[in-house]
């Protein structure tokens, strides 16, 4: 049933903490920052490929400089600039060099708008004259060098701006932008949210020319949230949201000539979607990614920016749908870099400059996960993969025609790389279940280690006082597929003993939990579930990613089916386990993981006693077109996968305990899904939990906010999970309220346990808690064979 998959050691060197009992983690440790790992940030390699730059922030003085660093030494050698040498620089957060690296472009005063915009204000800092300018007064999107370093475009108030550095003079490109109208050179907050971009303007290489989208929202649906805020009288938030089957906004492709001030519109044959657009080295030649609503049919276009016309140069289909990402490369003679799941597995090829295939660089029944580089001196191509288990990550080279392929840093665990600008080295960053990040240089060509650079040996140390437990790595037999796995036990772990079985999960299309990667902030809560005697386990189901197309795509047109059948099989054979209370399982879930969660504890309501769903979706039709559409076609064309897999049309099989929580302020899914849920729980007359965090996000924090979540989430667990005898009392830590593990000697009743060999991994879920109505029968029983469902999935 269950198979080995690794035995990871539980040491890597000093930088692997070992585990046992100790101090018992809690929730406020756990999100007010306890456990952060240090790193590299915003790390460049500068042109001469010698050197390197970093942000280093000084909290305690409120200022921040760009260091130098030297590749062979690792020695600061200088730094670019430091606000503490002037009052007239500001304290900034991020940092984008001009093209010549004279000129830096400091971001300060940071505000965010939706999950990947923000707006701030933003300076010019000319590293010679150490003079500083300010780009604009108001708070802007986005500004961006011209190639040479003259001038930063830039977007505000749905418009786009050239600021001229030497002669300070604004010039304005677009006037017809308005709010929940006509967007230019930003996307709408679809194409952020799934698209994941937010700048939709580029430079050509030689500065004369700008290609910009532009959205006309005026058919799109308006969406609106109550903001409640402090005032006397609430506000509204509203903003344009298409919802599946709805209208999109119409995008169209513009060029705008510097020399002439004209602006063209590009003819693409009407496409629903420009999710790309990348120049080409020529600077004449512009490249742009189309899709259709379905997003089945991918065409690349190279656009002529002298006579303005488009040729096709690629076409991709698919039965499913056509994914969008970020690895298309341009080479010296525009030949370029694609990757595509055409032969089943995400893989590179390579293509003339007319777009003639001219081979496919890399196969096997293993995904390229990213695209590093093209070193052309040596006919290198860098990037990561899976080949070393979908679970982990490694770092490769290979040549142009699919030749000698060398690993460069593949221990297991996940590898990441960052490469000097002349491929002549690279930065790696390692982790694993066991190790947090250390950062390591290469020598590029051959992969060879020359110097450790940074640890997090602190936190190591720290650890090693806590009761943590580590993750054990395996597969699972379910429905004809080996599913990744991992399974966190207490660390006074007996197997003659029963213990409550917690499933954590997201399950969302190519997401993948069971990673073999250092933990997140919420797998340090499971470690708290641990020690105080759950069991806590993470199944990636049929619909997840990194182990081929056919595995990930399986789920189209049926979010919702494959996921929970999947869920639901693998909580029934691990409540078969002796030292698992088969009476006493849990699942939660965030987003994708709360609509999981729910689905699991309505349409399983004979494997699970207790869910948690935190913003979950309730049903597809409330969610986005880019989104939902991309798996699951319109409503109007897929009726029963919408509605037959939409929990709040199974309310009345609720049997167990049900937390729900949502964030008021919820943009991305909105709270309407959990209002409509709580509705039908009303009319069916089921008792459950909610709680409603006022004008919070779909992540649900600032202040206290994730704190009081994850103790209400802990609560109503050991109430409903735990020992009866000990549950936790209402408002109080888990820290100072519950410290049991199930102690009832049960070994007359359990057979003899078979242990999973072990490794370590990290993963993210959600989850959701469901109680049976029979939490009285005696704890060491087990469930009798669950009746075969006849209701619809």
């Amino acid at each position: 049933m269950i198979k080995s998959r690794l035995f990871l050691l539980l040491s890597f060197g000093f930088l692997a903490f070992t585990f046992g009992q100790g101090k018992k983690i809690t929730v406020e440790e756990i999100y007010r920052g306890g456990f952060r790992t240090s790193g590299m940030d915003e790390l460049r390699s500068m042109k001469n490929g010698e050197q390197y730059t970093l942000l280093n922030v000084d909290r305690y003085k409120k200022s921040a400089s760009i260091d130098i660093y030297d590749y062979k030494t690792l020695e600061m050698v200088g730094s670019v600039v430091n606000s503490a040498d002037s009052d007239k620089i500001p304290s900034f957060s991020s940092y984008t060099f001009s093209g010549d690296e004279n000129k830096v472009l400091l971001a300060t005063e940071l505000e965010s708008i939706y999950r990947h915009s923000t707006m701030g204000i933003f300076y010019v800092y000319d590293i010679a004259s150490k003079s500083i300018i300010k780009v604009s007064e108001k708070k802007i999107q986005e500004p961006l060098f011209s190639p040479n370093g003259s001038q930063v475009a830039y977007a505000l108030d749905n418009n786009l701006y050239i600021f001229n550095i030497d002669s300070g003079i604004t010039t304005q490109l677009t006037k017809d932008g308005e709010k929940n109208k006509v967007i230019n050179g930003i996307t709408d907050w679809v194409y952020e949210e799934e698209f994941a971009f937010v700048r939709a303007f580029e430079w050509n290489s030689n500065g004369t020319k700008i290609a910009f989208l532009r959205f006309d929202e005026t058919d799109v649906p308006e969406f609106s949230m109550d903001v409640y805020g402090t005032d006397l009288y609430q506000k509204q938030q509203v903003f344009k949201y298409p919802k599946a089957g709805e209208n999109n906004a119409l995008v169209e492709l513009h060029l705008y000539d510097m020399d002439s001030g004209n602006t063209s519109k590009i003819a693409l044959d009407d496409p629903d979607y420009i999710p790309r657009i990348k120049w080409m080295n020529h600077p004449d030649y512009l490249s742009a990614t189309t899709l259709n609503r379905h997003q089945d049919h991918l065409k690349l276009y190279a656009v002529n920016a002298d006579n303005n016309t488009a040729k096709l140069l690629l076409e991709e289909s698919d039965k499913a749908y056509v994914a969008i990402h970020d690895h298309l490369t341009f080479l010296a003679d525009d030949s370029f870099i694609w990757t595509s799941e055409r032969d089943g597995y995400n893989h590179l090829y390579l293509y003339s400059s007319n777009g003639k295939l001219m081979n496919q660089i890399t196969k096997g029944n293993w995904e390229v996960t990213d695209y590093y580089g093209y070193d052309q001196n040596e006919d290198r191509i860098y990037y990561q993969s899976t080949e070393n288990g979908s679970i982990n990550r490694g770092v490769y080279s290979i040549e142009s025609n699919g030749k000698r392929k060398k690993g460069l840093a593949n221990e297991n665990g996940t590898n990441t790389a960052d490469f000097s600008a002349n491929f002549t080295y690279f930065i790696n960053s390692y982790s694993s279940a066991t190790a947090p990040y250390r950062y390591t240089l290469h020598q590029a060509l051959t992969g060879m280690k020359l110097k450790d650079i940074k640890d997090n040996r602190a936190l190591v140390e720290k650890l090693k006082e806590y009761d943590i437990s580590p993750k054990e790595f395996s597969t699972m037999a379910v429905n004809g597929n080996e599913l990744n796995m991992y399974m966190i036990k207490p660390s006074d772990f007996d197997s003659s003993k029963q213990y409550p079985l917690l499933l954590f999960q997201y399950s969302g299309p190519g997401s993948q939990s069971v990673a073999n990667s250092w933990a997140g902030t919420n797998d340090y809560w499971h470690f708290m579930l641990a020690s105080e005697g759950y069991i806590i386990a993470c199944i990636d189901g049929r619909g997840t990613g990194f182990k081929g197309r056919d595995f990930k795509k399986i789920t189209h047109k049926e979010l919702g089916k494959y996921e929970v059948e999947d869920q639901i099989s693998a909580a029934k054979k691990l409540s078969e386990l002796p030292y698992i209370d088969a009476h006493r399982t849990g699942i939660w879930g965030w987003s994708y993981g709360g609509f999981m969660s729910t689905n699991c504890i309505l349409k399983g309501n004979d494997v699970f006693e207790t869910a948690i769903a935190v913003a979950p979706v309730t049903s597809w039709r409330f969610y986005d077109t880019i989104y939902t559409e991309r798996y699951m076609q319109t409503p109007q064309e897929n009726a029963s996968g919408y509605d037959d897999n939409s929990p709040f049309n199974y309310a009345g099989m609720l049997k167990g305990n049900y937390l729900l929580a949502h964030g008021s302020g919820d943009d991305n899914v909105h709270v309407q899904n959990t209002m409509r849920m709580i509705e039908a729980l009303i009319q069916a007359n089921k008792q459950f939990d909610w709680a409603i965090y006022p004008d919070k996000n779909h992540g649900i924090s600032g202040g206290n906010t994730r704190i009081h979540l994850f103790n209400k989430m802990t609560n109503f667990i050991h109430q409903h999970l735990g020992d009866k005898n000990k549950s936790m009392y209402a408002n109080t830590s888990s820290s100072t309220k519950f410290n049991s593990t199930v102690t009832a000697n049960k070994s007359s009743l359990v057979k003899e346990s078979t242990k999973i060999s072990t490794s370590n991994s990290k993963t993210d879920t959600d989850v959701s808690n469901f109680q049976k109505e029979a939490i009285t029968k005696q704890i060491g029983a087990k469930k009798e064979s669950p009746k075969k469902r006849t209701e619809k999935d």
